[in-house]
């Protein structure tokens, strides 16, 4: 596949990816979105879904890593290291048009939720203001969560560890099951498998971080949060963006050479 290929299927791809699964987040969280509180079982099935609908329509082009972690652990594993900054810039510039997405389709319900006084702190709504405000010294605004992660507990070797935790788990099931008949991305079985395994993960350890897993998926959403015009907003969280960056790739790293090492 020609590096044009690989570029635009990991944009359309990561776009997707991050529309469908921003669009998830979005759905629980914000006032008048009818989805509003369906809860972790609805975010978890959603990024699933999002997941194979994304891997289903970039397979073809790319092979959908989707996630610099995954092009990380196919390099490590193959050897093959030509295309990955291609398969980088895909994936981070998709997982930006996708946020931006986000915030098209909710464009109504973020203005309303970001201007309601029970969100953003008023008379009547002490509880929710003391919350916003305890947020806010965290460095994370009241929507930040529907665009990237955080900590339930800020605990940075803890938070480190859960994210490469579970970035091995989806990367021993990508290496083991999902591959294509090229071995560069993920088959059609695949993007089932792996669709499975993410809820898997979200349902299992997703409570602490909120399972970044990948670091295009966090990273490109939260730059997009930091530049949207949004009322009352608040931060991105900036000291705790590395870790959902620096996990999944250490995560991604290991489960290649255990793989080489155990499975191959």
């Amino acid at each position: 596949m020609s590096s044009s290929d690989i570029f635009i299927g990991e944009t359309l791809g990561t776009a997707v990816l991050i529309l469908l699964g921003g669009g998830v987040c979005a759905a629980v969280t914000l006032k008048a979105s009818k989805a509003r509180n369906a809860g972790w079982l609805a975010i978890a099935f959603g990024w699933g879904f999002a997941v194979m609908t994304a891997v289903y329509i970039a397979g073809p082009l790319s092979g959908a890593h989707l996630n610099p972690a995954v092009t990380l652990a196919l390099a490590v594993k193959d050897g093959e290291w030509s295309n990955v900054p291609v398969y980088f810039a895909g994936e981070f510039l998709g997982a930006m048009i996708g946020a931006a997405l986000v915030w098209v389709a909710y464009y109504g319900q973020f203005q309303a939720h970001l201007t309601d006084q029970e969100i953003v702190g008023g008379p009547g709504a002490q509880a929710a203001a003391a919350k916003a405000v305890e947020a806010q010294e965290k460095g994370a605004g009241p929507v930040l969560g529907i665009f990237s992660t955080g900590p339930e507990i800020r605990n940075a070797v803890q938070n480190l560890a859960t994210e490469i935790i579970g970035t091995m788990v989806l990367l021993l099931a990508v290496l083991t099951q999902g591959l294509n008949a090229e071995g560069n991305g993920l088959g059609v079985l695949g993007g089932l498998i792996t669709a499975l395994v993410v809820v898997a993960i979200g349902l299992s350890l997703g409570g602490p971080t909120g399972y970044a897993i990948n670091p295009a998926r966090d990273l490109g959403p939260r730059i997009v949060h930091a530049l949207l015009p949004l009322p009352n907003k608040g931060g991105s969280d900036w000291s705790y963006a590395w870790v959902p960056v620096v996990g999944p790739l250490i995560g991604g790293a290991l489960a290649a050479g255990f793989y080489n090492i155990v499975l191959a």
